[in-house]
């Protein structure tokens, strides 16, 4: 995707970080807010559908309760995103509604997402927002979720939010203009990336950590966010929310920002929902014949090709298939729980029944319920 085809695009994702959104630890940036609700407010009166997705409850929840660090304990996180979503909602609503529109807040969580019947709700449900014209606000639903099912950064949870409805455009707006050949902090002389591939690996080298204490992303989430968007075939562009009208010019072709373009043909929606899953539950181990069938030929994965597998999977769970030097190829959902698969590894399918006493499958992953990564 050119700069010019951005112009083209109808349905976006626009994620805005905590270091935008909080001024310093003050809470939120309602002046800001102010400006970028306007401008998505014009993408929308130029037929262009938005989802938001905001950063800000934790920030919003410290300020109000006055904390200036942010804490560790899992509770006091979930107490001050819940005292601090009040805040972004209303703050939300009320500068939409000066521009006409209606919002929807949407928390998600990982369940959401992960299982098949919730994620086409939470699909059904964007889209019957969208259509309606309202602008849904999505967070993570910090007020129950936990270190172990979270998404981990709000770039990673826009990603998922743009494979799952099939945006063209995700915009990530941070505190930085864009990704730069050299850490910008540090080097005077760093040049801006105007544009590259969302899966090219030699990007990973140039981004660094979070600059501030509010966030929990760097700019390697947001690189990591641009491959996952890719996955549907919308592109990312990574820009500072500071510029002046960012979203307009973006949209009018400027170049701001740093384009990551989706290198890849879109996969099909199922096996998107199964690349944006999170929770791996174990690892199977395969031999290299393994590996070239899979990525090669697009067939199952049998018993045969496995030489190891570890993790407490149930059937149907997802795991990962790594090659003998411990690189994730794939993922898929398994047709035999851990202690199955472990009877059974190096074996032939013809051997299942005998070895377990029943054969429901042949396959240890069906292709139909496999990805690569």
């Amino acid at each position: 995707m050119s700069r010019e085809k951005i112009t083209a695009a109808r349905r976006c994702v626009v994620k805005i970080g905590s270091a935008l959104l909080t001024a310093d630890g003050k809470g939120l940036d309602r002046d800001a807010m102010s400006g970028w609700v306007a401008q998505i407010a014009g993408l929308l009166d130029d037929g262009v559908e938005v989802v938001l997705v905001s950063s800000g409850a934790v920030a919003e929840g410290m300020s109000r309760l006055g904390w200036r660090t942010r804490p560790t304990a899992v509770h006091d996180l979930q107490a001050a995103a819940a005292v601090g979503q009040m805040g972004l909602v209303q703050a939300y609503e009320s500068r939409f509604q000066q521009h006409g529109r209606h919002t929807a807040q949407i928390l998600l969580d990982h369940d959401d997402l992960s299982q098949r019947q919730r994620y086409l709700n939470a699909r059904r449900t964007l889209q019957a927002l969208l259509g309606l014209g309202v602008v849904p606000v999505v967070n993570e639903n910090d007020t129950v979720v936990t270190d172990e099912i979270r998404f981990g950064d709000n770039d990673t949870l826009a990603a998922l939010v743009a494979n799952l409805i099939d945006a063209e455009i995700l915009v990530i707006l941070t505190d930085q203009l864009g990704l730069f050949d050299r850490d910008p902090r540090q080097n005077a002389d760093a040049r801006l990336i105007g544009e590259g591939r969302a899966g090219d690996p030699a990007l990973d080298g140039l981004a660094g950590g979070s600059a501030g204490n509010l966030g929990r992303g760097g700019m390697i989430t947001k690189l990591r966010a641009a491959r996952l968007a890719a996955r549907s075939g919308a592109s990312t562009i990574i820009a500072s929310g500071r510029e002046p009208d960012v979203l307009l010019r973006l949209w009018r072709g400027e170049p701001v920002g740093t384009l990551l373009v989706a290198d890849q043909e879109p996969i099909a929606a199922r096996k998107q929902w199964l690349a944006g899953q999170l929770q791996v539950r174990g690892v199977l181990v395969l031999d290299n014949g393994a590996v070239k069938v899979l990525t090669e030929q697009g067939r199952s994965l049998l018993p045969v090709g496995v030489k190891a597998a570890s993790g407490q999977f149930r059937r149907g769970d997802l795991v990962a298939c790594h090659n003998e030097q411990g690189r994730e190829i794939a993922r898929g959902l398994v047709n035999f729980n851990a202690d199955e698969t472990a009877r059974i590894l190096g074996q032939s399918s013809a051997r299942i029944a005998d070895i377990l006493g029943y054969c429901d499958d042949e396959e240890l992953i069906h292709r139909d319920n496999l990805v690569l990564t």
